[in-house]
């Protein structure tokens, strides 16, 4: 059973889009997904786990690998954090058997994103999303992300999808605040922020939550972030969003997402902080040296031991 969520948050508040342990060998670390996944759900204060998102390196990993992965975070958290399952592709077909393998392995969600690469008009979107939509009994969470799709998913369309009684929320990496806002007092559509660098500005038009990258190091604050938000506290919301910049910074804009990420698990001892998958490589030095120095600025406690030697 799902943990509770509300209307106005069907999937939390606070989730983290969950990298994908690898092992030296290359393989999927099912353990480290389980270990990675309780210590953000019970450590650093997460309502739900995106798993199989691009974060997670899903362009790499085999619907086998999904499979298990997804089962290996359910066990571990599933009956405390609401766990939303990567299922979207650039083929409705595709998208249609990983959205019924989520829901066979218990997933509460699905995060879809928009077709990629292959630029569909809107009407393709339409129909796309409705196929993964009617696949399964599961609420979605659709992903407008132009920047790496090719194509946004516009407001009209927005309006059209809404009216489908799964398709309960969208994850915003477009940044169109103005147009998300008509869409939300137009629909029941509920919003998630997709882009850390515009959280809090995201909540005063009324998002819901967060589907953050940061949150694997700074979760715990991006919920207080929330709370205080909702509870009219604004002024300390925008004192932890400010304490907070250089850490979305030095993870959201000088390299890959996922890369920034495992570099500072790495720093901070904890699981996911291992290798890559090409085409993606692991932070060089010069990298993990800056990010610690971010990190710490931020706030965020980096054990010695884990500073590397060029930061000396």
């Amino acid at each position: 059973m799902a943990p509770s969520t509300t209307t106005d948050a069907p999937f939390g508040r606070m989730l983290t889009a969950m990298v994908t342990p690898f092992l030296p060998d290359g393989g999927v670390d099912y353990d480290g997904a389980a270990r990675l996944a309780t210590h953000l759900v019970d450590e650093r204060r997460h309502d739900g786990l995106v798993v199989n998102g691009t974060t997670g390196e899903s362009p790499t990993t085999s619907d086998d690998e999904k499979g298990r992965l997804l089962r290996a975070v359910i066990e571990a958290v599933g009956d405390r954090a609401v766990i939303v399952a990567g299922a979207g592709t650039n083929h409705t077909e595709h998208s249609l058997e990983l959205a019924r393998q989520a829901e066979a392995a218990g997933a509460h969600g699905l995060l879809v994103v928009t077709p990629y690469y292959n630029k569909p008009p809107q009407e393709g979107l339409v129909r796309h999303f409705t196929a993964v939509a009617d696949a399964t009994g599961l609420p979605t969470m659709l992903y407008d992300i132009p920047g790496r799709a090719g194509v946004p998913i516009e407001n009209d369309t927005l309006l059209q999808l809404a009216e489908h009684p799964r398709i309960a929320a969208v994850k915003d990496a477009k940044g169109d605040l103005f147009g998300a806002s008509r869409v939300m007092a137009a629909t029941d559509l509920v919003w998630y922020s997709g882009d850390d660098n515009l959280n809090l500005p995201w909540l005063s038009v009324g998002a819901a939550g967060f589907v953050s990258v940061v949150g694997h190091v700074v979760g715990a604050e991006l919920h207080e972030m929330i709370d205080a938000y909702l509870a009219g506290e604004h002024g300390r919301a925008l004192d932890i969003h400010r304490r907070l910049l250089p850490v979305v910074t030095a993870i959201m804009t000088r390299t890959q997402g996922a890369i920034a990420v495992k570099a500072a698990l790495n720093l901070l001892g904890l699981p996911g902080g291992g290798p890559l998958r090409a085409p993606l490589v692991e932070a060089t030095p010069e990298f993990a040296a800056r990010l610690r120095e971010d990190l710490t600025i931020g706030g965020v406690k980096v054990p010695e031991a884990a500073i590397p030697e060029v930061a000396r």
